[in-house]
Order: structure tokens, then C-alpha cells, then sequence
């Protein structure tokens, strides 16, 4: 037998063809279908990471297989970016930023709007960011909780973030109250108490919003107080024409009334150290002291020089009580109280005086004050401080 050589050829039967096609395409419709519950169950948790996370595994085949359902897929993912940035703007909302906080319920807005069967997801973005409330500080939840009283309606599921609010906002307004009080700023603080006054009358917390408000109007009138007296108009503090109150103080009485005096510092140095202050935070009384002046006359007794032409010619002095005009304010109302002069008694009608004048030779004046000591100053003052 000759040797031939043969080739031999396996070939698969055209009869084979479409059965592989048709079992390809079938495991392509389960792979879809198998996606496709996937992601309807992520719809319905709205959870966009389970569903982001199956419709990695969608290729060419799969959008060939089942077109529309890849196609559905597609309207998930933009859902989720919409979602992923809305939530990036919620949580920059969540410091109080306002224009933030739009951007993010407008990305909420438009995945309802837009791209319907999404709405749990939304749902979940949304109480993602309710549950960020109130946070660490209480100014920034506050600022939140006003931007959501404020916001429109929209017939939605985000109208129900406006539930949040009476479970945040009291503690939020009071908490931010007491964090501006540290900070000095009296007048925001003092807004913020207020606001929880007027928004929830008979609330646990009015008691103490009510004290809240009280310290921080306190706290702006003291420093109104401060700036008036460190003020000088003429030589004396502008609360001297521009007087105003600090309803902190204690109301003026019998006893020791702890003065800030001013105008008048040769007599108030000499004063008992309880009796003057330099703290308006400390102070019952502003005095304001004018130019000294003659008072109630006290003695007349006759003087002649001792050389010159009125050496012989004696000359009527009559001594007078020092008056020192004062207008007295009463620190805790603000109001004048007392608006006479104070006037210092002393001794008369000295042996010898002595008196100074423009003339080289001239008679003595025929008024002079009276020679005061300590206790006469003292005695003079304590009309208006210690009555």
C-alpha cells in the first residue's frame, strides 16, 4: 500500500451555529436580568453604591442583549452623580452656607424631576443630610434651620426636611447664643435668644433664652457705657451730655453709692476709697463736675494791707462755702438724678490772708473761698454719695 498523506479537517456542523448564538445571547439575557434585579433592588434601598457597583459589569454584549435595560441603567448612574454632587453641596450646607444648601436640594430636586423611579435614593441623600444636624456648632445649625423655615415648598419629598427644624432649632438658637455671648458679639447673641422667644413661646428652654437676652442687652449697654465715659467732649466724658443706661447696676440708695466721678479730681482723690471707682461695671453713680464757683457765704471779716495806699483802708471779705456744680446720673436708668451744687464747708476768717493781683498795689478781693481739710470734702460728697 502506497502511502498518502491525508488532512484531516474537523469542521462544526452549520447546523450547530445558531445554537451557540442562541445559548450566548441567553447567558447574556440572564447576565442582564441578574444586573437588572440588582439594580432595581439599589433603586428601591436607594442604595446608588449597589447599583453603580453591578452596572460596572455592563459591556457591549450586555447593551446588545437587552438594550432598554442597559439604557435604564444609564438614567441610575446619572441619578447618582446628580446625588453624589447634591450630597457634596448638602454637606458644604451643613456650616450654614445658603447658597450651598440650594445647589444641593436643587440637584435633589432635579433627580424627581428628571429621572423618575429615583426618588428612595433621593430620599436617602436627603436623611443623609438631616442626619448631619445639628453638628458640633450650634451658629451653623441655627443658620441651617433658617434656611430651611425659609425655603419654598415644592410638594415633595423634600418638604419633609421641614421636620427637622422644632427638633434642632431651639437647642441650636440658645447654644449659638451662648457661643457669640463668649465671643462679645452681644448683639447676634442677643438676636438669637430673641428669635427663640418669638418662635417658641412656652419652650423648655425660654427661661433660659429670656436670661440670655437680659445678660446680652446688659452686656451692650455696659459697652455703650465704656465708650460714652472714654469719649471726651470739652474736657468731660460725652456720657456727661449723652447719658444712657446700664440696667445691671444697683439701683441708687441709702449707704455707700460706688461713684465714677469726673471734673473734679482734687476732691474726689480725697474721697474714702469705697466711695469712687473707675469701673462703670462696679459704679451706681456718674458725676459730672462743673467749674467751681463761690457758694453760701459762711463769715465777713475786715482785712487792710499790710503796706501801700490801702494800708489803712479796711476791706469787707466775705467767705464762701466752695460750690462745685455736679449733675449726678444714675447708672442703672441712665437718668439725672441730682443737678446742684455740692458745697464744701471750711475754715473762715483767718488771721492773715494772702491774695494775688494784676495791680502792684490793690486791696484785698472781697470774696474767697473758705480753707477745706479732708473731712470737709468728704462731708460735701456725702450728700449725694452716701445720703
Amino acid at each position: 500500500m502506497s502511502g498518502r498523506s491525508r488532512i484531516l479537517r474537523w469542521a462544526i456542523p452549520l447546523a450547530v451555529v445558531p445554537v451557540l448564538v442562541l445559548l450566548a445571547f441567553g447567558l447574556l439575557r440572564l447576565d442582564d436580568a441578574n444586573i437588572g434585579q440588582t439594580v432595581a433592588q439599589a433603586r428601591q434601598t436607594g442604595n446608588c453604591g449597589q447599583a453603580l457597583t453591578a452596572l460596572e459589569g455592563v459591556w457591549l454584549g450586555n447593551r446588545i442583549a437587552d438594550a432598554p435595560l442597559t439604557a435604564d441603567g444609564d438614567l441610575t448612574v446619572q441619578a447618582c452623580q446628580r446625588l453624589d454632587a447634591a450630597r457634596t453641596k448638602l454637606n458644604t450646607g451643613l456650616t450654614g452656607d445658603g447658597n450651598a444648601l440650594k445647589a444641593g436640594f436643587d440637584g435633589l430636586g432635579s433627580v424627581l424631576t428628571d429621572l423618575p423611579g429615583h426618588d428612595k435614593m433621593v430620599d436617602v441623600a436627603l436623611d443623609g443630610f438631616l442626619a448631619g444636624l445639628p453638628g458640633k456648632d450650634p451658629c451653623h445649625a441655627a443658620a441651617v434651620t433658617d434656611w430651611l423655615r425659609q425655603r419654598k415648598p415644592t410638594h415633595n419629598t423634600l418638604d419633609r426636611s421641614t421636620t427637622v427644624i422644632p427638633k434642632v432649632a431651639p437647642d441650636a438658637l440658645v447654644g449659638c447664643g451662648d457661643n457669640l455671648m463668649t465671643a462679645n458679639d452681644w448683639e447676634t447673641a442677643r438676636k438669637r435668644y430673641q428669635q427663640l422667644l418669638d418662635q417658641y413661646p412656652g419652650h423648655a428652654l425660654t427661661a433660659k433664652a429670656q436670661d440670655g437676652v437680659t445678660k446680652a442687652t446688659q452686656a451692650i449697654e455696659l459697652a455703650n457705657v465704656r465708650r460714652l465715659l472714654a469719649d471726651t467732649t470739652g474736657g468731660q466724658p460725652t456720657y456727661c451730655s449723652q447719658p444712657a443706661q446700664y440696667s445691671a447696676a444697683p439701683p441708687y440708695g441709702h449707704g455707700v453709692n460706688p461713684s465714677l466721678i469726673y471734673g473734679t479730681d482734687d476732691y474726689a482723690q480725697v474721697l474714702p476709697p469705697g466711695w469712687r471707682t473707675d469701673d462703670p461695671a462696679k459704679a451706681v453713680l456718674v458725676i459730672c463736675a462743673g467749674t467751681t464757683d463761690y457758694g453760701d457765704a459762711v463769715q465777713t471779716c475786715p482785712y487792710t494791707a499790710e503796706t501801700g495806699i490801702f494800708s489803712n483802708v479796711p476791706t469787707d471779705v466775705t467767705f464762701h462755702k466752695i460750690a462745685i456744680p455736679v449733675k449726678v446720673y444714675e447708672l442703672r436708668t441712665g437718668k439725672l438724678i441730682i443737678d446742684r451744687a455740692v458745697q464744701v464747708a471750711g475754715a473762715s476768717c483767718p488771721d492773715t490772708i494772702h491774695w494775688t493781683s494784676a495791680l502792684n498795689d490793690s486791696p484785698p478781693p472781697k470774696d474767697m473761698y473758705v480753707s477745706s481739710t479732708q473731712p470737709d470734702a468728704v462731708a460735701a460728697f456725702a450728700t449725694v454719695i452716701n445720703p
